[in-house]
């Protein structure tokens, strides 16, 4: 028997790095998954997987996202992992850098949140992840001044929805990675003036040595997913090789 045996699972943000690692491990361990991404030629590497389908959605776009709540009767776990890493302090933060990033990492759960949350009322049973970051109001980082403010709002949000909606059979909590070695990272680190410094740079404080990989972040995911965490709502699960220490 898998821990996710049964369950119903929908994630955005599958077509690589954490969320891909995430949509596998469950899948894996028994669970019936959506993996949706806005790159839908990388998202159909997921094809043929067992247990996985996969289905391009733009989870800012409300249209979209309803869209994709009605194709389910219902689901058991929402996974809220898309997210942008905007670099720069409040001088680089231009209005638009602003608005993008608050609309990929912030809106977009909201819009995914307010569209599957009836269906767990419904039920009442529901259990929502969100992806959050040590780059937060858990620790202030050099260079991700929009980020980190983003990602402190999905704190605030996760214990918002696990406080409303506790006694109605909902859980939620947040995941809060510290530097993991994904595609992504990988992206930005080859966007800087020099690659070669900006990799020392995120090596230099990892204090075991090494970066995070999306593989162990998936493995806190399915423990949230699973019954294993039935007592565990409203936290920030953090993942961060000690970096905010």
């Amino acid at each position: 028997m898998g821990r996710l045996d049964g369950k119903v699972i929908v994630l955005s943000a599958a077509a690589q790095g954490i969320g891909r690692a995430a949509a596998i491990a469950f899948a894996k361990e028994g669970a019936q998954v959506t993996a949706t991404d806005i790159n839908g030629e990388k998202l159909r590497e997921l094809d043929g997987t067992p247990g996985i389908k996969t289905k391009v959605v733009d989870v800012t776009k409300k249209d979209q996202v309803e869209a994709l709540a009605k194709e389910h009767d219902h689901v058991d776990v929402l996974f809220n992992v898309a997210g942008f890493v905007h670099h720069g302090s409040i001088l680089d933060c231009e209005e638009a850098d602003w608005d993008f990033t608050m609309n990929v990492n912030v809106r977009s759960m909201y819009l995914m949140c307010k569209a599957f949350l009836p269906k767990m009322l419904a039920k009442k049973s529901g259990n929502i992840i969100n992806m959050a970051s040590v780059a937060s109001s858990i620790k202030g980082v050099v260079n991700r001044c929009v980020y980190s403010t983003s990602k402190a709002a999905v704190i605030g949000f996760t214990k918002s929805i696990a406080a409303d909606y506790i006694d109605q059979g909902i859980r939620c909590n947040c995941v809060c990675p510290g530097t993991v070695d994904t595609p992504s990272l990988r992206g930005r680190i080859q966007a800087q003036p020099d690659p070669e410094q900006a990799y020392k740079d995120f090596m230099a404080r990892q204090k075991t040595g090494r970066m995070c990989t999306a593989e162990e972040v998936a493995h806190l995911c399915v423990y949230l997913a699973s019954d294993e965490s039935a007592y565990v709502t409203g936290t920030e699960q953090i993942i961060d090789g000690g970096w905010r220490l």
